[in-house]
């Protein structure tokens, strides 16, 4: 149990291992490459991408690798081959060598030995660096010098480095092309050496001159030389070669066609098929309806199923494109033609019984594309078709449970959920054949059919009803062995089950459940059942599993975060008792609840560790206790018009101040700071999903329902009491505008829709305030917590993790000392930073650009008060960079005109692909102490010496006088 939960909450904590200091990292590594004996020193070599990887800043790097080139130039070939290896491995860190020239120079000496070994892996050396020296004229000018050469290995290094320097330079690229095109129509150059060079003519791309001329050579080749190696060779390259230059596609899929369709030899069709793919996945708006109506052809006549699923492949590809649209759309325009009668569909329709699973599994989908996509038309007998090949796949699949039937199996229950989405009429039919397959399926297929009952569930809730019956049925008969599948079928059974009664769970429900899982002896099955009863607003059902599990924990810190989360668990019950009309009671209810909240926020804080702090779970937890204070201090409030009402004068101050709210006594200014709380609620809810840069999308849109939850009864209270005239609904955020994606979010915007409509019908009525207008806020505030909040994946569980790590310089040695400078200079601040990943980077979203934005502010002053100009006394600077291969820097120039000590902040923000600005931190400080420069101290000091004797003799004068 304990191994298995820290998958859960602790899923990518790897950067917090203790790191040893960098320089003595790469001094240990130093004294192996200086060690007489070969195998400490190749030791020591393959150590260093490690390193790399651990302190990945330039200048670190940049002494490694100088050091690596070193031994490249001195060492024997095994130890070159060491270092081209770590070379390769490490080529997202080359751009951070520092000093270019004097690496490359160590490198490229070794290239005029007399050993042919020993230049090849120079080559191939120099075309790894290809990103760093693309312009080199000294190494192209090998590199064509070895392409003459008389040892094949040579050769081939000189190839490979030739393919590297031509995708990224376009003056190698233009002057290499020719000598090519020599060696591959040369009768002296070997057959397999052609087949080498032809892949370079794939990087002949830089602009359209060279790629036509690429182009015509390799029009030549697959005519003049129509071996099958050679043709495929050619084809691929030419694939490749329009694929990245974009204007030659369409004719570059006709030839593939005409291949695929008049070639007899299998091998050149699979080639064909599988540049199609390509062209399909690359460029789907690139395809004609004749390219498609002249593969369906292909498809319908050939008799070898390996090739008929190759071409089914591609045309699911295009189904799902806007190429489908295009072929149904000028299809339409002709006289006589439907889609039902087109080939596409026939094809569809002949495959979806096909003895091969494959081909029904790519025939299925195509069908459920085309319904899906073509809305407009009258498609009764399409929509059949895919609903009864579905069926039959389902039942072929799901009784077999080999890797292949899974597969096929996962693409009709894709489909079974994108047809049920699209045409909601088919889903009864559809949710009715998964049920009843369910019952005589295998324990895989039984998982993934119970995941698209979840899937369809969520999206059409209404029919969760009819699924439950069948699903207590079968969750009675499972379970009777310990093996992984049936632990995995408990999990996605029950989690069908709590998506199903979407409400709450009956007495029978639990008791079935609980009961099946009293006879299993994993608790991380439990944990995880828990974990979607929390999800899906089932509290009570959780908080007893979470109960259950405290006992069977290794650690005291997954003690403390289940006892957190059975506590949690237990405040959300607290408030399934809320009443409408009932304040008494829902105040009783908010307090009992936030007793438990406090208990669970004190245990969770004792769950953090350094390594996990826990800060999402915090923050959420630590908004939602301050959210049920406000919502009480609000009824409170509310309450108070009844409790304390306001005074007979009231009226006469009311007329006195010309403010109408007055006549309202005390009440007014409670709700006035009632709505600041609730906005200042939302402002941090805000800040929290910045935050949440790795966060799920679901999770995401819970922060924004709290969001909006805040903002909408902020509004209440402006609109019903303060200011009903100038209140308006943009900044209140709830609209039904959205689809919702799960029963949590429909019923908080059907609460929002309806909270709203009555503010409406309530606004400038009963003026100033009323007892209708309180009661009308406390049912809005009993309303929103009687939907069971819904703790979301990333409360428990991390999948993608993102962080950066910043380096400033200077720096000094001791965080504490500050750097000194000068008045009269500015600072350059030199910024660099690494984006650092966890086992799944850019699963949600990318990194686009990071913003560092710099800010200093006087610490304590030193000397006299100068007048000194406002611009001069701070420094305020914000810089966007782009990282590449992770790692960006910047620099910054900042002013300490004022004497004193200086406290310098670094902050970095970033901006992923759809512009939107994550505040994911981190923020750097440093010290900086402004001193005096000697030039204005020596004039200073002159001056105040010349002011003495002055100064002395005014004194004297005074005395004088008296």
């Amino acid at each position: 149990m304990a191994s298995n939960s820290t998958k859960s909450f602790l899923a990518d904590a790897g950067y917090g291992e203790q790191e040893l200091d960098a320089n003595s990292a790469l001094m240990e590594l130093d004294k192996g490459l200086r060690s007489g004996k070969l195998g400490e020193q190749c030791e020591a070599v393959v150590r260093f991408p490690r390193l790399f990887q651990k302190y990945p800043f330039p200048i670190l790097i940049n002494s490694a690798f100088l050091k690596l080139a070193d031994v490249f130039r001195v060492g024997n070939n095994f130890l070159r081959l060491c270092v081209l290896k770590v070379t390769q491995q490490s080529e997202k860190h080359l751009e951070k060598i520092l000093n270019v020239d004097e690496f490359v120079k160590r490198i490229f000496s070794v290239i005029h030995s007399n050993d042919p070994v020993a230049r090849a892996i120079t080559l191939r050396m120099l075309g790894s660096l290809a990103s760093i020296i693309p312009e080199r004229k000294n190494a192209h000018h090998s590199i064509r010098q070895s392409l003459d050469s008389h040892d094949n290995v040579e050769v081939e290094a000189a190839v490979f480095a030739a393919a590297n320097f031509s995708a990224q330079s376009k003056d190698f690229a233009v002057g290499i092309c020719n000598k090519i095109s020599e060696m591959i129509q040369g009768l002296a150059t070997p057959v397999d050496l052609k087949l080498k060079l032809i892949p370079i003519l794939q990087h002949m791309h830089h602009d359209a001159i060279l790629a036509s001329s690429a182009r015509q050579l390799l029009q030549q080749l697959v005519t003049s030389y129509p071996s099958t190696k050679m043709v495929i060779v050619s084809l691929h390259t030419f694939t490749l070669l329009a694929a990245s230059s974009l204007v030659d596609t369409p004719k570059q899929i006709q030839l593939l066609l005409q291949y695929l369709k008049n070639d007899p030899r299998k091998a050149v069709k699979r080639l064909a098929i599988q540049d199609l793919k390509l062209l399909a996945n690359k460029t789907p708006h690139t395809w004609s309806r004749e390219n498609i109506q002249a593969l369906c052809e292909c498809a319908l006549q050939t008799p070898y199923d390996s090739l008929k699923l190759g071409m089914l492949s591609v045309l699911s590809t295009l189904s799902g494109t806007i190429a489908i649209k295009h072929y149904f759309s000028i299809a339409s325009g002709n006289v006589g033609s439907s889609p039902r009668s087109s080939d596409l569909v026939r094809l569809a329709q002949e495959c979806c019984y096909h003895n091969n699973r494959g081909i029904a599994a790519h025939g299925v989908r195509v069908l459920t594309n085309i319904t899906v996509s073509c809305q407009e038309k009258d498609l009764l007998a399409l929509e059949q078709d895919a609903v009864f090949g579905l069926e039959s796949l389902l039942v072929l699949c799901s009784q077999d449970d080999s890797p292949g039937a899974q597969a096929t199996l996962k693409i009709a229950l894709n489909c079974m959920v994108k047809l049920a989405k699209g045409r909601p009429h088919l889903s009864q039919s559809v949710v009715e054949t998964l049920l009843t397959q369910l019952h005589s399926a295998q324990d895989a297929a039984r998982i993934l059919m119970c995941h698209c009952l979840a899937a369809i569930a969520m999206q059409l809730p209404v029919l969760g009803d009819g699924m439950l019956g069948d699903l207590m049925e079968l969750y009675k008969v499972i379970g009777r062995s310990a093996t992984d599948k049936q632990q995995e079928l408990l999990v996605s059974l029950a989690t069908v089950i709590f998506v199903a009664s979407q409400k709450a769970l009956s007495a029978e429900v639990k008791a079935v459940i609980k009961q099946q899982l009293e006879s299993v002896s994993n608790g991380w099955t439990v944990y995880r059942i828990a974990r979607q009863a929390s999800r899906m607003g089932n509290h009570d059902m959780a908080r007893e599993l979470y109960q259950s599990l405290l006992t069977q924990v290794a650690s005291e810190h997954f003690y403390f975060w289940l006892n957190s989360l059975k506590e949690f668990s237990h405040a959300e019950q607290c408030l399934t008792g809320l009443q409408e009309e009932n304040y008494s009671s829902a105040l009783s209810c908010i307090a009992e609840s936030l007793k438990f909240y406090h208990k669970g926020i004190a245990s969770l804080t004792a769950a953090s560790t350094p390594l996990n702090p826990l800060s999402f779970q915090c923050e959420f937890v630590k908004l939602r206790i301050d959210l049920l204070q406000a919502f009480s201090q609000l009824i409170c409030t509310c309450n108070s018009l009844k409790t304390s009402p306001p005074p007979a004068i009231a009226t006469t101050i009311a007329m006195t101040l010309g403010n109408d709210l007055q006549r309202c006594g005390r009440i007014s200014n409670q709700m006035k700071q009632s709505m600041e709380e609730f906005r200042s609620l939302a402002s941090r809810y805000g800040d929290l999903y910045q935050a949440s840069f790795d966060a799920d999308s679901a999770t995401l849109r819970n922060v924004e329902l709290q969001q909006q939850s805040c903002l909408l009864i902020s509004h209440a209270i402006e609109a019903l009491i303060l200011d009903p005239e100038s209140a308006s609904l943009q900044e209140s955020g709830p609209t039904g505008a959205a689809h919702a994606d799960s029963e949590y979010e429909r019923r908080m915007m059907s609460v929002y829709n309806r909270v709203l409509e009555e503010v409406d019908s309530l606004n400038r009525k009963y003026t100033p305030v009323s007892y209708m207008h309180t009661a009308c806020l406390c049912n809005a505030i009993i309303s929103l917590l009687k939907v069971p909040l819904s703790f979301q994946r990333y409360f428990f569980q991390k999948l993608q993790s993102t962080s950066i790590k910043l380096a400033l310089s200077p720096s000094p040695r001791n965080p504490a000392e500050p750097i000194a400078v000068q008045n009269n200079q500015q600072l350059a601040l030199k910024v660099e930073g690494v984006v650092q990943h966890g086992s799944k980077p850019g699963l949600f979203r990318k990194i686009q650009s990071v913003c560092l934005n710099v800010s200093s502010t006087l610490q304590s002053k030193s000397g006299q008060d100068y007048k000194i100009p406002i611009d001069n006394m701070t420094n305020e600077m914000e810089q966007r960079v782009e990282p590449h291969n992770d790692y960006f820097s910047t620099q910054f120039l900042l002013n300490f005109a004022i004497l004193g000590t200086h406290n310098i902040t670094v902050e970095s923000s970033v901006k992923d692909a759809n512009g939107i600005v994550w505040k994911t931190g981190p923020r750097t400080t440093i010290f900086v102490k402004s001193l005096e420069d000697p030039y204005s101290q020596q004039i200073r000091l002159q001056q105040q010496q010349a002011q003495q004797p002055l100064q002395q003799q005014q004194q004297r004068n005074a005395y004088s006088r008296f």
